[in-house]
């Protein structure tokens, strides 16, 4: 499943993840489900025909990235292995950070986050005028949406819907997902 909003320059993606790492760090060994949010630059493409054309649209250059993930051997819902990565270094995300209230309250949580796009792009070493000029704003005012959405991703997760492995066998590594 894959979500994505979008603004003037700044999009927000999501969706559900089946994860195995095969160099995990320590204590973070075995199959990880759960969901991925990012914040993404978008460039909008050139029309490939006519005005009524589709405009292709490129999610680009990771921002900030939400792991709401937990060990599969965990309860349903325990997302603990939640974590956050608040810089990327071009497509590569910067060290996991696990901070509190991310897995008691992901979605308050994350959606403080998306409420500072400022603060966002601070930690990622970018400037404001990165971004479009009502990219903040926007965000801001769809935080709810963002949030109840992935609520129900996470409430799929949890059910046993989304994130699943791919088919049978002992597996070294796996990423199964959009993003």
């Amino acid at each position: 499943m894959f979500y994505a909003f979008g603004f003037e320059r700044i999009g927000v993606v999501m969706g559900d993840m089946y994860f195995i790492d095969p160099d995990p760090l320590p204590g973070q060994d075995g199959a990880e489900r759960g969901v991925r949010l990012e914040v993404r630059l978008l460039e909008p493409g050139e029309l490939k025909g006519s005005i009524y054309s589709a405009r292709p649209i490129m999610v680009v250059r990771p921002v900030w990235r939400v792991d709401l993930f937990e060990a599969v051997t965990s309860p349903p819902g325990s997302l603990d292995r939640a974590h956050h990565h608040p810089a990327c270094s071009g497509w590569e995300p910067g060290p996991r950070y696990f901070v509190d209230g991310l897995s008691v309250q992901p979605l308050e949580w994350v959606a403080a986050g998306l409420s500072d796009l400022d603060a966002l792009l601070e930690h990622a070493g970018m400037a404001a005028d990165d971004v479009g000029a009502g990219d903040a704003e926007a965000l801001r005012q769809a935080v709810p949406e963002i949030a109840d959405v992935l609520g129900r991703l996470l409430d799929r997760v949890k059910t046993g819907q989304l994130a699943l492995p791919p088919g049978d066998g002992e597996l070294a590594s796996a990423r199964i997902g959009w993003l």
